[in-house]
C-alpha cells in the first residue's frame, strides 16, 4: 500500500492554506502524489452533507447525532476512494488529504459527553477503516488554534470572500467544544499537533509550513 498524509485542524486554522503550500512544495520537488479535499461538495456523494450543513435537518449541529452525521461524511470518502484514488494508493502511491475521517473525530465527537467520547472515537475508526475498508493515515497533522483566534479568523474570511458560515461555524460554543474534542482526539489517536499560536499571536504561515514539512519529509524518508 501507499502512504496517506492528512492535514486536520480547528476551524480557521489555515488548513487549506497549509495544504496548498505543502502540495506546491512537493510538486516543485518532483514528488508524485494525489491530493484530496473533503468534503467533495460538487459530487453527488456529498448530498447529505450539504443538507446537514445547510440546516435542512436542524439549525444547530446537535440536531443530528454524531453517528448519523459521521455516516454522511464517511459515504463521501468511500465514494472518493472507489472512484478516484484507491488504485493509486493500493499500488504504492502517496496521497495527501485536506481533512479526512479526522474531521468527524473533531466535529462529531464534540456532540458526545466527555465520558462517551472515547467510545465514539473507537467506533469511528472501526467503522471507516475496518468496516468500510478506507486506508488509515500514516501521518495526521493537527493544526491547533484557540477558539478566540478562530472566531476572528473566520469572521475575516467571511468578509473577504463574501460567504456565510455554515451551522458549525456560526456556533462558537460548539467550536470551543470542538477545539477540546480535537485535542482529545489527537491524544487518543496519536496525531502530530502543531500549535499555531505562540506568545499570544498567530505564527506566520511560513513558520507553520516549515514545521509541517519537517514531519512530512521524515515520513517520506522511511
Amino acid at each position: 500500500m501507499g502512504k496517506l498524509i492528512v492535514i486536520e485542524g480547528t476551524d480557521g486554522s489555515g488548513k487549506s492554506t497549509q495544504f496548498k503550500k505543502l502540495t506546491d512544495r512537493l510538486t516543485t520537488q518532483g514528488t508524485a502524489f494525489r491530493k484530496l479535499v473533503f468534503p467533495r461538495y460538487s459530487e453527488p456523494s456529498s448530498a447529505l452533507i450539504r443538507m446537514y450543513l445547510g440546516g435542512e435537518f436542524g439549525t444547530s449541529p446537535g440536531d443530528v447525532n454524531s453517528y448519523a452525521a459521521s455516516a454522511f461524511y464517511a459515504v463521501d470518502r468511500y465514494a472518493s476512494y472507489k472512484q478516484d484514488w484507491g488504485n493509486w494508493y493500493e499500488q504504492g502511491g502517496l496521497v495527501l488529504s485536506d481533512r479526512y475521517t479526522t474531521s468527524n473525530a473533531v466535529h462529531q465527537a464534540a456532540k458526545e459527553p466527555p465520558a462517551a467520547r472515547a467510545g465514539y472515537l473507537q467506533w469511528l475508526y472501526e467503522f471507516e477503516y475496518d468496516r468500510l475498508g478506507l486506508p488509515r493515515p500514516d501521518l495526521t497533522i493537527y493544526l491547533d488554534v484557540p477558539t478566540d483566534f478562530t472566531e476572528q479568523l473566520m469572521r475575516r474570511r467571511e468578509a473577504d470572500t463574501n460567504t456565510t458560515a455554515d451551522i458549525h461555524e456560526q456556533d462558537m460554543a460548539y467550536l470551543a467544544t470542538c477545539r477540546q474534542s480535537g485535542r482529545d482526539a489527537a491524544a487518543f489517536y496519536g496525531w502530530t499537533v502543531i500549535n499555531c499560536v505562540k506568545d499570544g499571536a498567530m505564527r506566520s504561515i511560513e513558520d507553520i509550513h516549515e514545521e509541517i514539512f519537517a514531519h512530512v519529509a521524515k515520513l517520506l524518508e522511511e
